[in-house]
């Protein structure tokens, strides 16, 4: 069963915080957060980038191209069938069926559950100027930083900024928003200023983890929803990352196979990776939920990435069959035969 990458993101609630662990290479956390923005952009959504390594602009330049469903959406300069249009051969049906109530099977319409997207091309640069971004990078900005918040005062500042002026956080009554969508890219690496990535004891300790619960009350004020990726296998503190956990309502991991073992297992050859659920929200409840189901592992084809379940494959490995097994055995038991002769199996 095929999972698609945008229910990782999108079916977080409003609301929502979700953090991404990131693969070693940072390339496919860098995917799935420009899956997450290009949600964004089909549906409508004000988006919000931070970044301190790579601008925010060359990230959104490069956001995949939406996949039009041409099976349900009818083609430009053609009419609609009618809703009571039956079909050319109709199928006959037994005569005490014909009076029960037509039921439909087909889609009325082209709306769905989230869209797809080929990673082979680049999005539309029209669509993408219909869009309201706004963007946050490190190096440009010269605000004074608190001492509570450390490096991210300026973020969330920012972010504050946003949802006050463009009326996220329901202060204007006549302005009637969608939904803003907040991506921060490798949140609590050495570029923003902080030292949880080099040493077990840092100095701003407890900055990273203050940020997360102020931008938690953010959101839980606001019509806006987060996604944050931070670079897990960096941060010495398991502490720190622990309290950035519960700091969260979602959390996934990715973990790649490049440069480890299993990138050249056969058991893994079809894959590049897996996907570990650490927590998703739980409704109605303070704490979060933990998944069962752990065993899914991604793939990066030529024009999409797909998640689905991890499915091993079958042992067709080279064993001894019985006949050299019995002849590496030799003779041997009762009723046994020449060692160069094969024993008979029963």
């Amino acid at each position: 069963k095929l999972y698609n990458v945008h229910m990782i993101h999108t079916v977080a609630l409003t609301d929502c915080n979700t953090l991404q662990e990131e693969d070693q290479t940072d390339s496919y956390s860098r995917l799935l957060l420009q899956y997450f923005l290009a949600e964004g952009v089909v549906c409508g959504h004000q988006l919000y980038l931070a970044s301190a390594r790579d601008h925010p602009d060359d990230i959104i330049q490069n956001l995949p191209l939406p996949i039009l469903d041409d099976d349900v959406t009818p083609k430009l300069g053609e009419p609609l069938p009618p809703a009571d249009a039956q079909p050319p051969d109709p199928m006959k049906i037994a005569w005490r069926y014909q009076n029960f109530p037509k039921v439909q099977t087909e889609p009325v319409s082209s709306f769905r559950f989230g869209h797809y997207y080929d990673l082979s091309k680049r999005m539309d640069p029209q669509l993408l100027q219909a869009t309201q971004f706004h963007t946050f990078y490190l190096p440009e900005e010269t605000e004074e930083r608190s001492s509570s918040l450390g490096p991210y005062s300026g973020l969330l500042q920012s972010i504050q900024t946003v949802i006050r002026n463009e009326g996220f956080d329901g202060s204007s009554s006549q302005v009637v928003r969608n939904v803003l969508r907040l991506g921060v890219h490798s949140l609590g690496s050495a570029l923003w200023g902080d030292d949880v990535c080099l040493s077990e004891s840092p100095a701003h300790s407890h900055a990273l983890t203050t940020f997360l619960y102020a931008l938690r009350a953010l959101l839980r004020s606001s019509l806006s929803v987060a996604v944050v990726t931070v670079p897990a296998h960096l941060i010495q503190s398991k502490s720190v990352l622990g309290r950035m956990v519960k700091l969260s309502d979602a959390v996934v991991a990715l973990e790649s196979f490049c440069s480890s073992e299993r990138e050249t297992s056969s058991v893994y050859r079809e894959y590049h990776g897996l996907l570990h659920i650490r927590q998703v929200p739980h409704l109605n409840c303070l704490v979060c939920e933990v998944p069962d189901n752990k065993d899914l592992a991604f793939k990066l084809k030529r024009k999409q990435f797909s998640i689905e379940k991890l499915h091993l494959p079958p042992d067709l490995s080279e064993t001894v069959s019985r006949v050299s097994k019995s002849k590496a055995e030799g003779s041997s038991g009762c009723g046994s035969a020449p060692s160069g002769h094969v024993q008979l199996d029963f």
